[in-house]
């Protein structure tokens, strides 16, 4: 494996290749977790690896990783990698990545649950704090204290009531969640697809826009 990923690396950063990208999602390993709330980084990887035909089936710096040359946008270099490390210590996988790779923090995406949007409601940023994510506080740590790296906020909405919310970010999605996530997973392959051709800037532009009036149309519903 690591011969392959040496030969990979090798033509990712020749001159006549454009610069990669990384793209980290976060979330819990084990069928446990799978389908929770807290795991909605994770779906994105997986949805956006399905849409490019990416095998996630090799295993690096502790995560579950996969890699591609994307034609539609002239070869662009991409890795995808789903930390095995738990929320908590997601950093521990996702700084080491970034430094194998020699990757400037422009250049790498984190994907991760948000409980400050509705459920199904997306944001791309090309910056911002942790806002005590867990995940990214290990992530922003493991960058040297470094917060301005892009990242692609998943909204999970709130927990009802008077509910834990640990509890909640460990429960899986109901049924009009999960169409809503669903629905946000397209959504969210496409703004990626994007990026990878236009650019982070142009593509937040658009897309928050959208995401913006969608956000006012879904935040009264229950989710």
């Amino acid at each position: 494996m690591v011969m392959m990923l040496n030969k990979f690396y090798r033509r990712c950063f020749s001159y006549a290749s454009p610069q990669p990208w990384l793209f980290l999602g976060l979330g819990n390993p084990s069928d446990k977790y799978k389908g929770t709330r807290h795991n909605a980084g994770f779906e994105m990887i997986d949805a956006f690896a399905a849409s490019q035909g990416i095998p996630m089936d090799t295993v690096h710096c502790k995560a579950i990783f996969g890699k591609g040359m994307l034609s539609f946008v002239d070869d662009v270099p991409v890795f995808l990698a789903k930390p095995q490390t738990y929320m908590n210590l997601s950093g521990e996988s996702t700084g080491p990545l970034a430094a194998y790779y020699k990757l400037p923090l422009n250049r790498v995406v984190v994907f991760h649950d948000d409980m400050d949007l509705p459920c199904g409601v997306l944001r791309l940023h090309d910056k911002g704090g942790h806002a005590s994510h867990n995940g990214l506080k290990s992530v922003i740590y493991h960058f040297r204290g470094n917060r301005e790296f892009p990242r692609l906020r998943i909204g999970i909405g709130r927990p009802p009531g008077q509910m834990d919310p640990k509890a909640f970010l460990l429960q899986k999605f109901n049924a009009t969640a999960r169409g809503r996530i669903d629905a946000a997973l397209e959504e969210g392959v496409g703004a990626l697809k994007q990026l990878l051709s236009k650019g982070l800037t142009e593509t937040a532009r658009s897309f928050n826009t959208v995401q913006k009036y969608k956000h006012i149309r879904l935040q009264t519903l229950p989710s």
